[in-house]
């Protein structure tokens, strides 16, 4: 019996109430430059204080295996339970769904945002100084009314968040995964996308069929600033996945502003709420909905977006922002709360990075850490010590005792 099969043995319904909370990025390391704090560190968290201080478990995660950084794709769905090298998602998929768009059989979906290219072809800005939503709306819908079609091939574009929008390849013989046209650093040219198998007739058709959209776009956008080029990630179809109820016996909602995490979440059947804004808006929903729904899982985006912009006050300070409104959720309590991040943003590195996450449980079974507060220098000490963070969900059931005994 392998380990998700004995799970669903032991399950016992109960009518508890659980919620995930996930700081994107929420990681980071201490360096002399920061005062040798990280911003969990530095940040004035009253609330979160003393919640840790009426008694919570805490622990750090490794998101995919030791040494490995994570995209928010794999991040998340490790937090949702499904082994992110058992199930491998395009993060253009994700971004697809979580924009409301539908993928149909033999879709291809690209992930892409704007960027900045210089004379020379090269990339001098990922992501275009983040131009206004209201840029990359009338940019994709530009796009959108040149390039309707390459060859056979209709071609779906539609805006997302800021630099960031989606590509759909709808046609027939195509399939993913290929590789990214993202360099992952400026000074370089835009990539060339490739067959991940090099030996499928179809990955090579979606490859020539991106390239040939490169030549006919590009273009388009030649006299635009800054935004007078894009990256495409995340090339991919999507994968046949179990539903998040199916594995857990939970009826799923999510909260979430960003279309990435909405497609995370809509991908493994969560019901996504749509309308809140800000983390206290979201709270709020979270309040109303707490009788339709047993799992809560609620996306906080600032932590990640400061963390890459290499921005420490301005970490420290989203995360006193989380902390200014966590008493609006902790008026529903959940019977179990988990605070985390999907994977470590550390300001001195920009980007993601390998380092594990912290993360805090707490219901009226997870015991006490007797720690001051939730740091990652804290969790090191804590009693989850460090796992893998497919198991976080299996760690929330266990403190909702949704477990029967194993074994005699």
């Amino acid at each position: 019996m392998n380990l998700d099969a004995l799970y669903s043995k032991l399950l016992v319904k109960t009518n508890a109430k659980l919620a995930l909370i996930v700081l994107d990025g929420l990681g980071d390391i201490a360096t002399r430059d920061q005062n040798e704090m990280t911003p969990l560190e530095a940040a004035a968290t009253p609330n979160l204080d003393a919640l840790v201080a009426e008694g919570v478990a805490q622990g750090r995660m490794t998101p995919v295996a030791p040494g490995i950084t994570p995209g928010s794709g794999p991040g998340h769905l490790a937090l949702f339970g499904y082994d992110p090298l058992e199930f491998e998602v395009g993060r253009g998929v994700i971004e697809a769904l979580g924009l409301g768009l539908e993928l149909r059989s033999g879709d291809v979906a690209a992930r892409a945002n704007f960027c900045t290219l210089n004379a020379k072809g090269l990339v001098t800005d990922r992501r275009a100084g983040r131009i206004a939503t209201e840029v990359c709306e009338r940019l994709c819908a530009l796009l959108a009314k040149k390039v309707k079609k390459i060859g056979d091939t209709e071609v779906i574009i539609k805006a997302g968040k800021e630099h960031r929008f989606v590509v759909i390849f709808r046609g027939k013989g195509l399939e993913g995964p290929l590789t990214d046209t993202d360099p992952n650093r400026e000074g370089l040219p835009v990539s060339t996308a490739k067959p991940v198998n090099a030996k499928s007739a179809k990955q090579k058709k979606t490859a020539k069929l991106i390239a040939d959209f490169y030549k006919a776009a590009l273009p388009v956008l030649a006299k635009e600033k800054p935004a007078n080029g894009f990256l495409m990630r995340g090339i991919a179809h999507q994968p046949a996945i179990p539903t998040f109820e199916q594995r857990y016996g939970l009826r799923p909602a999510a909260i979430a502003v960003y279309p990435m995490y909405k497609g995370l979440a809509q991908l493994v059947g969560m019901k996504k709420i749509e309308g809140p804004q800000t983390i206290a808006e979201q709270f709020e929903r979270y309040a109303a909905e707490y009788d339709n729904y047993d799992f809560f899982f609620i996306h906080f985006k600032y932590t990640d977006k400061y963390g890459e912009d290499g921005n420490f006050a301005a970490k420290v300070q989203a995360i006193e922002e989380f902390d200014a409104a966590l008493p609006i959720l902790l008026k529903k309590r959940p019977d179990v709360l988990a605070i985390t991040g999907d994977h470590s943003t550390p300001c001195s590195m920009k980007g993601h990075s390998w380092h594990p996450q912290p993360v805090l449980l707490h219901s009226a079974c997870s015991g006490s850490d007797k720690l001051d507060r939730f740091t990652e220098t804290g969790a090191n000490a804590g009693s989850l010590g460090l796992f893998e963070a497919k198991f976080l969900l299996r760690l929330m059931q266990a403190n909702a005792k949704m477990f029967d005994k194993f074994g005699a």
